[in-house]
């Protein structure tokens, strides 16, 4: 048998390849629309990818099961658990086969069986592995997200994110009676988790990349609960906002990606041509503005390239317009400098929009010659400015409104006694409500206020500062 698990960093997402190195079949389990890591490991291992599988309809990122099976030819596998509301809609178009609880899927002389774990998703489901020319029973599981190193899968996300209403404390109970059937496996079981660390998909989910089921027994507090009643108010307690696009994610993993093929690069738009479109279109400043002291031109959206980009990117920007990348033309990149060369940064932030089916970048600018060309047009870049945390203890409370565009959990674990808590992801639909005059946008430590005072500035708001070292900065000077 072998076994290798695919982690992306940005989504902190897990994917696996199994194969039967005996025959040379393998199957791929919550693959991303980036096909080429497993095309390649599949070829390194002289296996051919004959199947493809999920174990639910994602929220967090596109789908890759249709974009591999179609690259492959592999027969699509998926849930047809949880009722007619949450069926794929693309299957039959598509030939799928439909799984239910019991089933087994055959891979060479490897054998996952299928268990409906609904709770998460009603759809979800685990396979539980076994190679079966040891002749040892299973050897571990495929849980996806409903089981994670030291965290369950949070039941909150069909109502929270895809709005399907009073259905969290239902989800919860049933996610309760689903750990029942987990509880019930070897404790030698390994534990594949579809998830780590970062993940909105949970509260608290470890960094490690599996476990066990005795272990996961011994320290996953989900796991250990056995009263009904506690799980669920502690499962729905806490819980992170999920991002905007998972609703977006839902639908389009329901209703079937479209299969892209390779990504095409970028094309550079000329500084003239940017200029044009930027009224019709999201500029996205990729460089880290804030930090450098650099200004933007108006209208950008400044979201550094980090871990979180496509995070802070499927929050904030609508799927249905147009999207530009600004960076500086090889910034960062020794002999890039060359006419139509895309730089780097531009090409991992095409990759990270595109796994969450932001599909829309229509092209990049150079940054620094589009700012020449917008101040030929009178036009003035506009710095993020920034107040320390002296200064704006300073200023009279009535003179000034502070916002925490922080997360309710850390909120909840601490803040400015006048701030206003609006979490980022709120921030465009509670302009309309802010008063008038100066605004001040923190978050834990700059990063996300810096983000929130570029996009007050779009939406029009000149008044704007960030706090400088965000709540860290302040509860430092309480010292």
């Amino acid at each position: 048998m072998f076994f290798r698990q695919f982690y992306d960093q940005g989504l902190a997402q897990a994917s696996y390849l199994i194969g039967c190195q005996a025959t040379g079949e393998a199957i791929v389990v919550d693959p991303l629309r980036d096909c080429a890591p497993y095309l390649e490991a599949a070829a390194a291992e002289g296996l051919r990818i004959t199947q493809v599988t999920e174990t639910h309809i994602h929220a967090d990122f596109v789908s890759g099961a249709r974009e591999l099976a179609a690259a492959t030819g592999a027969t699509l596998l998926l849930s047809a658990e949880g009722g007619d509301d949450w069926q794929y809609r693309y299957a039959a178009a598509d030939g799928a086969t439909l799984l239910h609880d019991g089933d087994t899927i055959v891979v060479g002389n490897i054998r996952l069986d299928v268990m409906h774990t609904p709770g998460h998703t009603p759809e979800h489901l685990a396979f539980v592995v076994t190679d079966t020319p040891r002749a040892a029973g299973p050897m571990g599981i495929l849980t996806g997200d409903f089981v994670f190193v030291g965290d369950v899968g949070r039941p909150d996300l069909l109502e929270r994110a895809a709005g399907v209403a009073n259905t969290m404390e239902a989800g919860a109970r049933t996610l309760f009676h689903s750990l029942s059937r987990f509880r019930a496996l070897p404790d030698h079981l390994q534990v594949w988790p579809g998830h780590g660390a970062g993940s909105a998909c949970g509260k608290a989910l470890g960094a490690v990349p599996s476990s066990t089921v005795g272990y996961e027994k011994l320290s996953n507090w989900g796991v250990a609960e056995t009263d009904a009643a506690r799980f669920v108010a502690s499962v729905l307690e806490g819980q992170p906002e999920p991002p905007r696009y998972f609703a977006e994610m839902k639908r389009i993993n329901r209703d079937g990606p479209p299969v892209l093929g390779q990504l095409a690069p970028l094309p550079a738009v000329s500084p003239v041509d940017a200029y044009r479109r930027a009224a019709a279109c999201w500029m996205i400043d990729l460089r880290p503005v804030a930090e450098a002291g650099l200004g933007l031109l108006p209208g950008a959206l400044s979201i550094p390239f980090s871990k979180a980009f496509s995070t802070y990117v499927g929050t904030l920007v609508p799927y249905d317009v147009d999207v530009l990348l600004l960076a500086p033309l090889g910034a960062g990149e020794a002999g890039a400098t060359a006419v139509g060369t895309v730089p780097s940064v531009v090409r991992q932030a095409q990759h990270a929009l595109s796994l969450i089916g932001m599909d829309r970048v229509v092209g990049w600018i150079d940054v620094e010659a589009a700012a020449a060309h917008w101040q030929t047009q009178g036009a003035t870049l506009q710095p993020i400015q920034t107040v320390s945390v002296g200064a704006l203890a300073s200023m009279a409370a009535e003179a000034v409104t502070v916002i925490d565009v922080r997360g309710a959990s850390e909120w909840a674990a601490g803040h400015l006694p006048q701030a206003q808590h609006i979490p980022l992801g709120a921030l465009a639909d509670a302009v309309v409500t802010l008063p008038t005059g100066p605004i001040v946008v923190q978050c834990q430590s700059g990063a996300r206020s810096a983000i929130a005072a570029s996009l007050l500035a779009r939406l029009g708001r000149a008044d704007v500062t960030s706090l400088a070292g965000g709540y860290v900065a302040w509860r430092a000077a309480q010292r």
